[in-house]
């Protein structure tokens, strides 16, 4: 992982350039997780780069239900068009830690250690997106640091090799 000082990994526009379809090369998997919608999934991964699923969207699904009970076993968000791992949270702190700021927030929340930062970068702006044009979230950094506030629709992929 990149030190504190190089974090959050800036990218550029260019990632976000028109592709095959919208900014990524191909739709969101036909099979998300937590029973994500994939009509969202795709209008929000793939053809926005500034709205966002409501507020709370992540709760309605079946994650809490699958997550939530597993208290401090960390969970892999995959991308939802490339099924690259974007995030593994909790890491530095409790999953009831992660779910409280994500319930107070809106959206799941992240913190700089929980980012696969290989596949991960932000933009000026501070849009959160795939290395592979999937639009994620943005940055909204508080007094304790970055935090990413990510669609779930955005990370609720399949793991590439299954």
């Amino acid at each position: 992982m990149p030190s504190k000082r190089e974090l959050p990994v800036m990218g550029d526009e260019s990632i976000m350039s028109p592709k095959n379809h919208g900014t990524s090369n191909h739709p969101v998997q036909s099979n998300l997780r937590w029973e994500c919608d994939e009509k969202l999934a795709d209008r929000i991964c793939n053809f926005n780069r500034h709205y966002a699923e409501h507020s709370g969207y992540w709760e309605k699904t079946t994650f809490l239900r699958d997550h939530g009970i597993q208290k401090d076993t960390p969970v892999t968000f995959y991308d939802s068009n490339t099924g690259k791992p974007l995030f593994i949270a909790p890491k530095g702190r409790s999953m009831d830690s992660f779910l409280l700021e994500s319930r107070m927030h809106g959206w799941p929340s992240f913190r700089d250690e929980e980012v696969v930062w290989e596949n991960v970068r932000c933009l000026p702006g501070g849009e959160a997106v795939s290395v592979d044009g999937t639009h994620l979230g943005h940055n909204l950094p508080d007094r304790r640091g970055s935090r990413y506030c990510i669609n779930l629709v955005s990370v609720a992929g399949n793991p590439k090799d299954k």
